[in-house]
């Protein structure tokens, strides 16, 4: 019966245990929409630093994600070998928290989908999940990428400036081309002997 209740009492404490690795004492959230991430250990706010998640065409998944693996000094295949120091991947696509030399693109959308991070503060992240264990460790990606909408130009309607006519010089003519609207007006009566010629009289004089 003793040996029941010690066998009882060592499994007990097993799935304690066990229960206590599936605990998440790391978690990681990003705001798209502040541009921040936060951490907290066992509930306790640790860090809370400014980021850059992926420009349009490029946005960071949304999701609850666990780290697969930790790789200090990463390089880029597909974006021109550029370097990814302390990347966590948590996505089979690629998508990392790394640190990024583009400082002063922190606080806005800007990367190919990766959360960037400062230099120093990555270091800090990535030896904080490799010490609590990638299995305790939990992201949180969360909001959407703000966009500034670009300014729109008006287009003011400004008269239109008809260029000069050159004038022939010498006879008085113009070397303006006819205007159609002119060559269909009918021509003016023909003034003889100081006044119009009377047509309705002709023709009753005949």
């Amino acid at each position: 019966m003793r040996l029941i209740s010690v066998l009882a009492a060592s499994l007990l404490g097993t799935l304690t245990l066990g229960a206590g690795w599936a605990k998440a004492d790391v978690l990681i959230t990003v705001d798209k929409s502040a541009q921040r991430m936060s951490i907290s250990v066992d509930g306790k706010p640790r860090y809370a630093w400014s980021v850059s998640t992926g420009k349009a065409g490029h946005e960071t998944p949304v999701g609850t994600f666990s780290p697969s693996r930790l790789v200090k000094d990463h390089a880029s295949k597909e974006w021109d070998n550029s370097p990814m120091p302390h990347s966590i991947f948590f996505t089979h696509r690629g998508h990392a928290i790394h640190g990024s030399n583009a400082i002063r693109s922190l606080g806005r959308p800007a990367s190919h989908g990766c959360v960037r991070l400062a230099p120093a503060n990555a270091a800090k992240l990535f030896a904080l999940v490799r010490s609590e264990g990638m299995q305790n460790t939990r992201i949180v990606i969360q909001g959407h990428e703000t966009r500034k909408t670009a300014a729109r130009t008006v287009k003011r309607d400004r008269p239109k400036i008809r260029p000069a006519e050159p004038m022939s010089v010498g006879a008085g003519y113009s070397s303006r081309k006819p205007d159609r609207r002119d060559a269909l007006r009918p021509a003016p009566a023909y003034n003889g002997y100081g006044g119009p010629v009377n047509t309705q009289a002709i023709y009753d004089w005949r």
